[in-house]
C-alpha cells in the first residue's frame, strides 16, 4: 500500500471555509424547511422540530441572514481555488471512462483512495456537481428574494413558481450530497482528522 505523507493536504484557508459553508448550509437548510411549510410545494412538510425560526417571519430573517454567509463564503473558495491554480490540479483532468469504472467499483465497496491528497474521479465529479449546485441554489435563491429586481435571472429560469422548484430541487440535492458525504466520513474517519488539523 503507498505510504500517506503528512504534508497539509487541506491548507488552513480551506478548512475554515469548508467549517464555516457547514454552518451556513444547516442553518440554510432548516430556515428553508420552515419557509417551505408555509406554502409547500408538494403534499408533505417537514417536522417543525427540524426547522429553525418558530414562525414564516423568523425562518425568512434566519434564511436572508445566513445567504450572505453562504454566497460570500462559496465565492471566496471558488476565487481562491481558481487563482492557486488549486482548482485545476484537484478536479482536472475529467474522464467518462475513469469515473464510470470508479463509479462501479465503489458500488462494490472496491474503490481504492490510498492517496488523500488526490480526488478519485468519483469525488472529482461529486465536488463539481455540488458546486453546481450551490451556484444553482443561489441564483434561483436571489430570483425567490427579489423577483422583480432579478427579472431576467427569473426568466432565464422560466419564472417565479419555476425557480421555486429548482431551489426546492437544489437543496433536496445538496442534502443528498450531505448524507452521502457524512456516511464517507464515517466510514473512513482519517477524512475528518484531515479537515480538523489539515494533515
Amino acid at each position: 500500500m503507498k505510504k500517506i505523507s503528512n504534508k497539509n493536504i487541506h491548507p488552513l484557508w480551506l478548512r475554515i471555509n469548508h467549517w464555516v459553508n457547514a454552518l451556513a448550509v444547516i442553518l440554510m437548510i432548516l430556515s428553508g424547511w420552515r419557509i417551505y411549510n408555509a406554502s409547500p410545494l408538494f403534499a408533505f412538510s417537514f417536522p417543525k422540530e427540524y426547522t429553525l425560526g418558530g414562525w414564516l417571519g423568523g425562518a425568512l430573517q434566519w434564511h436572508f441572514a445566513v445567504m450572505w454567509l453562504f454566497g460570500l463564503n462559496g465565492l471566496l473558495y471558488l476565487i481562491v481555488n481558481i487563482i492557486s491554480g488549486r482548482f485545476r490540479q484537484r478536479f482536472w483532468p475529467l474522464s467518462v471512462k475513469q469515473l464510470a469504472s470508479e463509479f462501479t467499483s465503489a458500488l462494490k465497496w472496491r474503490l481504492g483512495h490510498d492517496d488523500r491528497g488526490q480526488y478519485n474521479m468519483v469525488q472529482k465529479c461529486a465536488y463539481l456537481l455540488v458546486m453546481i449546485d450551490g451556484i444553482l441554489l443561489v441564483l434561483s435563491g436571489l430570483v425567490l428574494w427579489k423577483s422583480v429586481q432579478f427579472a431576467v435571472l427569473r426568466e432565464l429560469l422560466g419564472g417565479y413558481d419555476n425557480a421555486r422548484l429548482i431551489h426546492f430541487s437544489a437543496m433536496a440535492f445538496l442534502c443528498l450530497f450531505i448524507l452521502v458525504h457524512l456516511a464517507m466520513v464515517l466510514l473512513v474517519p482519517k477524512t475528518l482528522q484531515l479537515m480538523i488539523r489539515g494533515r
